[in-house]
């Protein structure tokens, strides 16, 4: 009885992939029990053949690709919906939206199960229980992964390379190869103990040199690490090769409809956390969405409260919405700026990708009749920014990120002459949940990438600093309240002159070409 109901469709296409894809949240952040996964993945491998091979007799009734289909689909459901269901909470700031939840917290993975299911489906009816056809399984993974960060804005949020955020010492082949490489990479070694299964001396030689590779990878990246740490000790800090920066966490309580009186009372607690010293060189670094409801041009009427507590050695930077100067449009931007005591605009940069529903609504012509609107106080949708600007000052070559754009390897990869990247972020959207928590995680990958310093101030969030090899050197956790310093060096590395997607590309053709001689010559 027990068995048969293990054996049946409605366990194997559809009940099992649901929870194994539930149980692969616990290897990402902040669980980071990724070795779960040489379980999890290897076991939706070979339910896949099994499920292939029933479906031509026991299934035979069945639709025989829908249930290749039905696997992966479920499975990514089950993915998504243990994976980000914290994005609904952001819906309960607003009571008009709270119809929304349940639709946010099912809606979401029912669409993004696509990609694993459509993953399944074109190379399931392939795979046999063989190396090649591991080769092929990753691919179609990896695959799904770069589409799922490219198309429709783009939602590249735990792809399975994140998995290893914990350990910095895996990471530091990210700069030569790229992320989604580096994905390719994960999942091929996550697949790794098929080979074990497969019980042939070929698998087990295979096994062999994937654990050689996997550690040497590590002790590769621990000598990078200590290499670094030898380097920043020896940094002789003068004023031209660093900036002090203050990291202010002012754990504000999220709220619609501020004051005049709520804002000179945030101001006022922002400068008191900042404690500036007036004879101190200093860039402070503030959050997104302190100021929420009130754009720079109202902010500026407490520009005496600034000019009174900063001087001419200090650098303030905050998110803040701006409105634009045309005269024909009113355009609202999601922006960071950064200025002076004197309360001078020295640097703006628009948010370019912005988070659909949350800043801007699509569809807004129809949806905005059924009564939906953005997450984000106010009716009208954000504009996006037109292009990646760099803050020069002195030898500081300063790169903007905002919220969620730290998930998006393009944005600082494509932006040249950079030695430093800043992230500003508002996470008490998420509240108590895991979001900051992957939030954060994005940001260890950045930092390793570009090879610089990575400062990240969020209110309710993680705020952090992070070297340029990954390393966590301070953090403030959500619900801590404070200010953390640092005298962040400089680091200006070879930036990359090719193409990081080119080089995923290589691999994916190099995995499928090789699966397809493999198949000539057993077809011979």
């Amino acid at each position: 009885m027990i068995f048969n109901f293990f054996n049946s469709r409605f366990f194997l296409v559809f009940l099992f992939p649901l929870i194994l894809g539930s149980l692969t949240v616990f290897s990402f952040q902040p669980f980071n029990y990724n070795f779960i996964n040489f379980i999890i993945i290897p076991i939706l491998f070979l339910v896949t053949t099994y499920v292939q091979k029933k479906s031509k007799n026991r299934y035979r009734k069945r639709p025989y690709l829908l249930n290749l289909f039905l696997i992966g689909y479920l499975f990514g459901v089950g993915f998504f919906l243990a994976g980000t269901y914290w994005v609904s909470h952001s819906l309960t700031f607003d009571e008009s939206l709270n119809f929304l939840i349940p639709i946010t917290i099912v809606g979401l993975p029912l669409f993004l199960g696509l990609f694993f299911g459509f993953a399944n489906l074109i190379v399931g009816p392939f795979l046999k229980n063989n190396f090649v056809s591991i080769l092929l399984f990753a691919s179609s993974l990896a695959l799904m992964d770069f589409l799922r960060a490219k198309i429709f804005t783009g939602f590249p949020w735990n792809l399975w390379a994140y998995t290893w955020s914990w350990m910095p010492d895996t990471l530091q082949l990210l700069p030569i190869l790229g992320f989604f490489s580096f994905n390719l990479f994960c999942i091929i070694i996550y697949c790794a103990p098929l080979l074990l299964i497969f019980r042939n001396k070929f698998g087990y030689t295979t096994f062999i040199l994937i654990g050689i590779i996997f550690f040497g990878n590590y002790i590769y990246g621990n000598s990078i690490i200590k290499k670094n740490n030898k380097y920043l000790k020896q940094i002789n800090f003068t004023q031209e090769n660093y900036i002090f920066t203050k990291i202010i966490s002012p754990n504000f309580e999220l709220k619609y409809n501020l004051s005049n009186d709520d804002i000179s009372k945030k101001i006022l607690k922002l400068i008191r956390y900042s404690s500036p010293d007036k004879n101190k060189k200093t860039l402070f670094a503030w959050p997104e969405g302190v100021f929420t409801g009130f754009n720079l041009k109202q902010i500026k009427q407490y520009q005496s409260t600034f000019e009174k507590s900063f001087s001419e050695n200090h650098l303030i930077l905050f998110g803040v919405n701006t409105v634009s100067d045309n005269q024909f449009s009113s355009n609202v931007f999601n922006s960071l700026v950064i200025i002076n005591n004197k309360f001078d605009v020295l640097f703006k940069y628009d948010k370019i990708k912005l988070v659909p529903f949350g800043e801007f609504l699509p569809f807004d012509k129809i949806l905005s009749k059924l009564g939906i609107k953005k997450i984000t106080e106010g009716y009208a949708s954000f504009s996006e920014g037109k292009e990646k600007n760099i803050f020069l000052f002195d030898k500081l070559k300063l790169l903007p990120l905002i919220c969620y754009e730290i998930i998006f390897p393009e944005l600082s990869q494509n932006a040249n002459q950079k030695n430093l990247i800043v992230n500003i972020s508002e996470d008490a959207w998420f509240g108590d949940t895991i979001g900051p928590n992957q939030h954060m995680a994005k940001a260890i990958f950045r930092a390793i990438e570009n090879n610089v310093f990575l400062i990240r101030s969020a209110n309710r969030g993680f705020s952090v600093f992070i070297d340029n090899k990954g390393i966590i050197k301070k953090a403030l956790k959500p619900d801590e309240t404070g200010v953390i310093e640092l005298n962040v060096p400089f680091i200006n590395s070879a930036q990359i002159k090719y193409k990081i997607d080119l080089i995923f590309f290589a691999l994916l053709f190099t995995c499928v070409f090789i699966f397809l001689i493999f198949k000539k010559n057993e077809n011979k």
